[in-house]
Protein backbone atom coordinates (compact mmCIF):
# COMPACT_ATOMS: atom_id res chain seq x y z
CA UNK A 1 0.00 0.00 0.00
CA UNK A 2 1.42 3.85 -0.96
CA UNK A 3 1.76 6.20 1.15
CA UNK A 4 -0.81 7.95 -1.53
CA UNK A 5 -3.40 5.40 -0.76
CA UNK A 6 -3.97 6.12 2.59
CA UNK A 7 -3.76 9.56 2.41
CA UNK A 8 -7.49 9.53 1.14
CA UNK A 9 -9.48 6.31 1.53
CA UNK A 10 -7.87 3.58 2.79
CA UNK A 11 -8.69 0.32 0.44
CA UNK A 12 -9.67 -3.15 2.43
CA UNK A 13 -6.61 -5.11 3.77
CA UNK A 14 -4.72 -7.21 1.17
CA UNK A 15 -1.47 -9.49 2.05
CA UNK A 16 -0.14 -8.27 -0.99
CA UNK A 17 -0.54 -5.03 -0.29
CA UNK A 18 2.81 -2.93 0.77
CA UNK A 19 1.88 -1.71 4.40
CA UNK A 20 5.82 -0.98 5.55
CA UNK A 21 5.86 2.63 4.43
CA UNK A 22 2.69 4.07 5.33
CA UNK A 23 3.38 7.08 7.68
CA UNK A 24 1.63 7.78 10.95
CA UNK A 25 0.08 11.29 9.80
CA UNK A 26 -1.73 8.51 7.20
CA UNK A 27 -2.87 6.12 9.81
CA UNK A 28 -4.11 9.41 11.84
CA UNK A 29 -5.73 10.76 8.33
CA UNK A 30 -7.25 7.28 7.29
CA UNK A 31 -8.45 7.52 10.75
CA UNK A 32 -10.24 10.53 10.65
CA UNK A 33 -12.06 9.53 7.16
CA UNK A 34 -13.42 6.50 9.53
CA UNK A 35 -14.84 8.47 11.37
CA UNK A 36 -15.83 11.40 9.26
CA UNK A 37 -17.83 8.39 7.62
CA UNK A 38 -20.04 7.84 10.37
CA UNK A 39 -19.88 11.51 12.11
CA UNK A 40 -20.00 14.03 8.58
CA UNK A 41 -20.08 16.77 11.11
CA UNK A 42 -17.15 15.55 13.32
CA UNK A 43 -15.03 18.78 12.68
CA UNK A 44 -17.31 21.17 13.81
CA UNK A 45 -18.38 19.19 17.52
CA UNK A 46 -14.17 19.13 17.96
CA UNK A 47 -14.41 23.12 16.86
CA UNK A 48 -17.44 24.17 19.28
CA UNK A 49 -15.71 21.71 22.31
CA UNK A 50 -12.13 23.62 21.66
CA UNK A 51 -13.55 27.17 21.63
CA UNK A 52 -15.41 26.03 25.25
CA UNK A 53 -12.04 25.09 26.61
CA UNK A 54 -10.31 28.13 24.84
CA UNK A 55 -12.81 30.21 26.70
CA UNK A 56 -12.10 28.27 30.21
CA UNK A 57 -8.69 27.86 29.76
CA UNK A 58 -7.19 31.21 28.14
CA UNK A 59 -4.11 30.06 25.95
CA UNK A 60 -2.28 27.50 27.55
CA UNK A 61 -5.17 24.93 29.15
CA UNK A 62 -4.17 21.97 30.90
CA UNK A 63 -6.73 19.15 29.20
CA UNK A 64 -7.39 15.92 30.25
CA UNK A 65 -8.16 13.75 26.72
CA UNK A 66 -10.63 10.59 27.76
CA UNK A 67 -10.70 7.68 25.53
CA UNK A 68 -8.14 9.53 23.54
CA UNK A 69 -7.56 6.91 20.68
CA UNK A 70 -4.73 8.31 18.32
CA UNK A 71 -5.42 11.65 19.63
CA UNK A 72 -7.87 13.09 17.26
CA UNK A 73 -8.99 16.11 19.74
CA UNK A 74 -5.28 16.67 21.05
CA UNK A 75 -3.88 16.71 18.05
CA UNK A 76 -6.32 19.80 17.13
CA UNK A 77 -5.85 21.40 20.86
CA UNK A 78 -2.50 21.67 19.98
CA UNK A 79 -2.54 23.06 16.43
CA UNK A 80 -4.79 25.50 17.96
CA UNK A 81 -3.38 26.48 21.12
CA UNK A 82 0.31 25.89 20.65
CA UNK A 83 0.52 26.36 24.65
CA UNK A 84 -1.64 23.94 25.85
CA UNK A 85 -0.58 20.12 27.42
CA UNK A 86 -2.99 17.41 27.13
CA UNK A 87 -3.20 14.22 28.46
CA UNK A 88 -4.71 11.40 26.34
CA UNK A 89 -6.03 8.30 28.39
CA UNK A 90 -6.87 5.12 26.42
CA UNK A 91 -7.24 1.11 26.82
CA UNK A 92 -6.54 0.27 22.84
CA UNK A 93 -3.04 -0.40 22.14
CA UNK A 94 -3.53 -0.47 18.58
CA UNK A 95 -4.96 3.28 18.41
CA UNK A 96 -2.59 4.40 21.22
CA UNK A 97 0.47 2.99 19.33
CA UNK A 98 -0.97 5.37 16.24
CA UNK A 99 -1.17 8.13 18.28
CA UNK A 100 2.14 7.30 19.83
CA UNK A 101 3.97 7.19 16.39
CA UNK A 102 2.18 10.49 15.28
CA UNK A 103 3.18 12.48 18.05
CA UNK A 104 6.54 11.29 18.63
CA UNK A 105 8.58 13.22 21.18
CA UNK A 106 5.89 16.34 21.81
CA UNK A 107 6.54 17.02 25.16
CA UNK A 108 2.64 18.60 25.77
CA UNK A 109 1.57 15.43 25.15
CA UNK A 110 1.53 12.33 27.66
CA UNK A 111 -0.06 9.07 26.67
CA UNK A 112 -2.23 6.70 29.73
CA UNK A 113 -2.56 3.41 29.42
CA UNK A 114 -6.02 2.72 31.43
CA UNK A 115 -9.22 1.11 31.64
CA UNK A 116 -12.15 4.22 32.44
CA UNK A 117 -14.43 1.36 33.44
CA UNK A 118 -11.98 0.50 36.43
CA UNK A 119 -12.92 2.39 39.71
CA UNK A 120 -8.77 3.07 40.18
CA UNK A 121 -7.94 4.29 36.80
CA UNK A 122 -7.69 8.02 37.45
CA UNK A 123 -4.22 6.90 39.95
CA UNK A 124 -1.93 6.61 36.60
CA UNK A 125 -3.01 10.30 35.75
CA UNK A 126 -0.17 13.24 36.08
CA UNK A 127 -1.38 15.37 39.49
CA UNK A 128 -4.20 17.29 38.70
CA UNK A 129 -6.20 19.29 38.77
CA UNK A 130 -7.04 20.57 34.63
CA UNK A 131 -8.96 23.27 33.10
CA UNK A 132 -10.94 20.67 30.64
CA UNK A 133 -11.52 17.00 30.51
CA UNK A 134 -12.37 16.49 27.22
CA UNK A 135 -13.98 13.29 25.23
CA UNK A 136 -15.80 12.15 21.76
CA UNK A 137 -17.56 9.05 20.54
CA UNK A 138 -15.89 6.90 23.18
CA UNK A 139 -18.02 6.91 26.60
CA UNK A 140 -21.47 5.60 25.13
CA UNK A 141 -19.52 2.24 25.51
CA UNK A 142 -19.55 1.95 29.37
CA UNK A 143 -22.75 0.92 31.14
CA UNK A 144 -24.85 3.36 33.31
CA UNK A 145 -23.17 2.85 36.46
CA UNK A 146 -19.26 2.63 35.32
CA UNK A 147 -20.12 6.26 33.53
CA UNK A 148 -21.84 7.71 36.52
CA UNK A 149 -18.75 6.64 38.50
CA UNK A 150 -16.78 8.10 35.94
CA UNK A 151 -18.83 11.44 36.37
CA UNK A 152 -17.85 11.66 40.10
CA UNK A 153 -14.32 10.89 39.03
CA UNK A 154 -14.27 13.98 37.14
CA UNK A 155 -15.08 16.18 40.12
CA UNK A 156 -11.90 15.44 41.92
CA UNK A 157 -9.82 16.31 38.16
CA UNK A 158 -11.24 19.20 37.59
CA UNK A 159 -10.35 22.78 39.08
CA UNK A 160 -13.27 24.89 40.55
CA UNK A 161 -14.48 26.48 37.23
CA UNK A 162 -13.09 23.87 34.79
CA UNK A 163 -14.96 22.05 32.09
CA UNK A 164 -16.15 18.88 31.16
CA UNK A 165 -17.07 18.69 27.46
CA UNK A 166 -18.39 14.62 26.06
CA UNK A 167 -19.37 14.98 22.46
CA UNK A 168 -21.59 11.89 21.45
CA UNK A 169 -24.47 9.75 20.57
CA UNK A 170 -27.80 11.60 22.58
CA UNK A 171 -30.37 10.66 19.92
CA UNK A 172 -33.76 12.29 21.34
CA UNK A 173 -36.40 9.13 21.85
CA UNK A 174 -39.38 11.58 21.41
CA UNK A 175 -38.56 12.24 18.22
CA UNK A 176 -39.21 8.96 16.47
CA UNK A 177 -40.08 10.57 12.81
CA UNK A 178 -36.80 12.96 12.70
CA UNK A 179 -34.73 10.43 13.84
CA UNK A 180 -35.78 8.06 11.10
CA UNK A 181 -35.49 11.21 8.32
CA UNK A 182 -31.83 11.87 9.49
CA UNK A 183 -31.26 7.93 9.59
CA UNK A 184 -32.08 7.95 6.00
CA UNK A 185 -30.03 10.45 4.91
CA UNK A 186 -27.40 9.50 6.59
CA UNK A 187 -27.58 6.01 5.26
CA UNK A 188 -27.65 7.20 1.88
CA UNK A 189 -24.78 9.26 2.46
CA UNK A 190 -22.53 6.71 3.93
CA UNK A 191 -23.55 4.60 0.78
CA UNK A 192 -22.34 7.22 -1.50
CA UNK A 193 -18.97 7.45 0.66
CA UNK A 194 -18.91 3.43 0.43
CA UNK A 195 -19.41 3.34 -3.69
CA UNK A 196 -16.21 5.92 -3.20
CA UNK A 197 -13.89 3.20 -1.58
CA UNK A 198 -13.83 4.91 2.48
CA UNK A 199 -14.43 2.24 4.55
CA UNK A 200 -15.89 1.52 7.79
CA UNK A 201 -14.93 0.11 11.30
CA UNK A 202 -14.34 -3.58 10.59
CA UNK A 203 -12.57 -2.75 6.84
CA UNK A 204 -10.26 0.25 8.66
CA UNK A 205 -9.29 -2.35 11.33
CA UNK A 206 -8.74 -5.30 8.47
CA UNK A 207 -6.71 -2.41 6.76
CA UNK A 208 -4.84 -1.58 10.00
CA UNK A 209 -4.02 -5.23 11.19
CA UNK A 210 -1.82 -5.69 7.42
CA UNK A 211 0.49 -3.02 8.91
CA UNK A 212 3.52 -4.78 10.29
CA UNK A 213 3.87 -2.46 12.98
CA UNK A 214 0.16 -2.88 14.61
CA UNK A 215 -0.42 -6.31 13.94
CA UNK A 216 0.53 -7.32 17.55
CA UNK A 217 -1.41 -4.48 18.85
CA UNK A 218 -4.39 -4.89 16.62
CA UNK A 219 -4.40 -8.58 17.78
CA UNK A 220 -4.13 -7.21 21.55
CA UNK A 221 -6.88 -4.83 21.04
CA UNK A 222 -9.17 -7.43 19.59
CA UNK A 223 -8.14 -10.15 22.63
CA UNK A 224 -8.64 -7.18 24.96
CA UNK A 225 -12.77 -6.78 23.44
CA UNK A 226 -13.33 -9.90 22.81
CA UNK A 227 -16.84 -9.38 25.08
CA UNK A 228 -17.31 -6.03 25.04
CA UNK A 229 -20.91 -4.34 24.44
CA UNK A 230 -21.97 -0.94 24.35
CA UNK A 231 -23.31 0.25 27.58
CA UNK A 232 -26.66 2.04 27.84
CA UNK A 233 -27.58 5.23 24.96
CA UNK A 234 -29.23 8.34 27.22
CA UNK A 235 -30.66 11.68 25.51
CA UNK A 236 -28.04 14.54 26.39
CA UNK A 237 -30.59 15.41 28.98
CA UNK A 238 -29.98 12.48 30.87
CA UNK A 239 -26.04 13.29 31.05
CA UNK A 240 -26.71 17.11 32.02
CA UNK A 241 -29.03 15.82 35.32
CA UNK A 242 -26.29 13.22 36.32
CA UNK A 243 -23.35 15.70 36.00
CA UNK A 244 -25.02 17.91 38.23
CA UNK A 245 -26.23 15.36 40.64
CA UNK A 246 -22.68 14.05 40.91
CA UNK A 247 -21.55 17.48 41.97
CA UNK A 248 -20.71 19.79 38.95
CA UNK A 249 -22.36 23.88 39.29
CA UNK A 250 -24.02 22.96 36.16
CA UNK A 251 -24.42 21.23 33.05
CA UNK A 252 -26.20 22.44 29.55
CA UNK A 253 -25.76 21.60 25.37
CA UNK A 254 -22.96 23.41 23.44
CA UNK A 255 -23.81 21.62 20.46
CA UNK A 256 -26.39 19.43 18.94
CA UNK A 257 -27.48 17.71 15.97
CA UNK A 258 -30.30 15.16 15.44
CA UNK A 259 -28.45 12.37 16.65
CA UNK A 260 -25.11 13.85 18.56
CA UNK A 261 -24.59 15.98 20.96
CA UNK A 262 -21.88 18.43 23.06
CA UNK A 263 -22.85 18.02 26.59
CA UNK A 264 -21.34 20.95 28.64
CA UNK A 265 -20.71 20.36 32.44
CA UNK A 266 -19.12 23.15 34.69
CA UNK A 267 -16.65 22.03 37.75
Amino acid sequence: MTDTQLTGPVLPADPGLDTEHVSWEDWQRSWDRQQEWYLPDREERFRVMLDVVEAVGGPAPRVLDLACGTGSISRRLLARLPGASSVGVDLDPALLAIAEGSFGADPRLTLVTADLRDPGWAAALPAGPFDAVVTATALHWLNSQDLLRLYRDLTGLLRPGGVFLNADRARQPDTPLLNALDQAQQERRQEQERSEGVLDWAQWWQAAAADPRLAAPVAARSALYRDHKDGELHPAEWHTARLVEVGFAEAGVAWRSVSDALVTAIR
